[in-house]
Formats: structure tokens, sequence, C-alpha cells
């Protein structure tokens, strides 16, 4: 990546996140890309989340909301940011310590490309663990989770901000809305999310993350079938994906879903 001051924008939005979202900060304050500036967005927190933000000082920038949901969140944070490059971390997850590296990479060797992705190592807590250690779960797969992707600013202005009535799945339906579109969307085979589950996971809630889901997807259908004339056109595949596809252990494991 030529070094020509591309700001990117991190947007680390967190509802009652003590125990993660230091972890979470510094792992995005040691990227080895600059510039970038890292955005808080407190969804109405309880806890002691907003002195673990301030600890930060000058290297975040913090705001505070009535808790409206994880996609007004993300939404606060896109209207505060000012980069050309936007990247989202959940607040008790990780990036990797070269993923804005790699992914502004590739999106500068192509600049045609909207999203970058990369891959998610899954991480789960060790059961009675009170130093809050992570182990890995199976080999890296791929999942279309915001962290780990990073977007152009310029998408947004296309496709729209997250649907604020969607409190899970918000990220199934902006991709799906991304692709329906046509955005040019690649896939790189490094690990760029160390994605952490827990017993606090808001995704562990099946019932609603399900509920969420079918009703992501009926839109998408609904959307393509009016544009259609009544057929519902397939979603555009992801460029790379049979190759990633090919390499990884066991491709039967990856979370990347195709409703068509």
């Amino acid at each position: 990546m030529s070094k020509d001051d591309r700001l990117v924008s991190v947007i680390i939005p967190v509802y009652n996140g003590e125990r993660y979202l230091g972890e979470a900060i510094e792992s995005v304050l040691a990227q080895n890309y600059r510039p970038i500036e890292v955005i808080i967005v407190n969804d109405g927190s309880t806890d002691n989340t907003e002195a673990i933000a301030k600890r930060y000082g000058n290297d975040i920038i913090y705001a505070r909301q009535e808790k409206r949901g994880p996609a007004a969140a993300r939404n606060k944070g896109l209207q505060m940011s000012q980069g050309e490059f936007i990247g989202f971390l959940d607040a008790d997850d990780l990036w990797s310590g070269n993923k804005l590296l790699l992914q502004l990479a590739r999106m500068e060797e192509d600049p045609s490309l909207g999203i970058v992705l990369g891959l998610s190592q899954v991480m789960r807590l060790q059961d009675g663990d009170a130093k809050l250690q992570f182990e890995k779960w199976h080999s890296p797969i791929l999942l279309l989770l915001f962290g780990a992707a990073v977007m152009r600013r310029s998408v947004f202005e296309k496709v729209g901000f997250f649907d604020e009535t969607l409190h899970h799945s918000e990220d199934t339906d902006w991709f799906m809305r991304v692709r329906e579109m046509g955005i040019s969307m690649t896939i790189i085979q490094e690990v760029t999310l160390f994605y952490r589950q827990h017993e606090s996971n808001m995704t562990l809630d099946r019932e609603a993350r399900n509920k969420h889901f079918v009703i992501a997807l009926k839109r998408s259908m609904d959307r393509r079938r009016q544009n259609m004339g009544g057929q519902v056109a397939p979603l555009p595949k992801l460029a790379d994906l049979e190759k990633v596809m090919r390499n990884l252990r066991d491709p039967i494991e990856s979370g990347e879903r195709e409703p068509d």
C-alpha cells in the first residue's frame, strides 16, 4: 500500500463490553498500518465500558448513545468517521496484526474493489478460565462478518447504512444488498479476524438470530423478485471464492452463506 495518508476509520460498537473491550482496542492500535482513527460507540452500557474506553485518551474517539442496538451504533460511528476506508470490530473480537496492511494492499492492486474480506479464526473461551483464555476451534473459515472485512467509504454511499430494525443479521442484510448491487468484493486467504465465542455472545441467541436471518433473506428475495418481474435472480458469486474454498482444510465447515 502506498503511504499516501489514506485514512482508515475503525468503528467498534460496544454494549457492556468491559471484559473484552481493552483487548479489542489494542488489537487495532497494534496494526502495522497508519493512519487510522478508532471510534468507540457505547450503545448504552451499564458496566465500566466508558471508563475502559477513556483510558486510551487521544488514541480513540469516544461517543455514547442510548441503547439502540449494534446497527445503530455502527451507523453513528459511520456518521462520525472521516476515513476513505472503513473497518469494523466487535468489542469482544480481535484483529490479526497485519489485517489492514494485507487488505488495503489488495485494494491498491485493484481499485475497482469495494470490499476485501479475509478469513475468520473461531476462538472459544476455555471452560472455567477466569483469565479469559481463548483457544482455536477448528481451522480458519470463511464468514461474512464485518470484522473480517475492509470497505471503501464509497460502498456506503451506494448501498446505504445498516438497517437499525435488525438487532441480529444486520451483517447478512447489508452484505446481500452489496451483492444485489454488484459491488465488487473479493477474498484473501489470510486470517484477518479472531472471532471469539463466549457465554455472553449475542449470536448465541439462536432463535433470535434465525428469525432475523429469515427476515433479511426474505427482504433480499423480495427486492430481487421486484427487479426481475417476479423472478428471483441469484446473487453473484464472490470473487476468488472457489480458489479460497479449495485451499481451506475442510470446505464443508465454511460459514459463507449463499442464499439465492
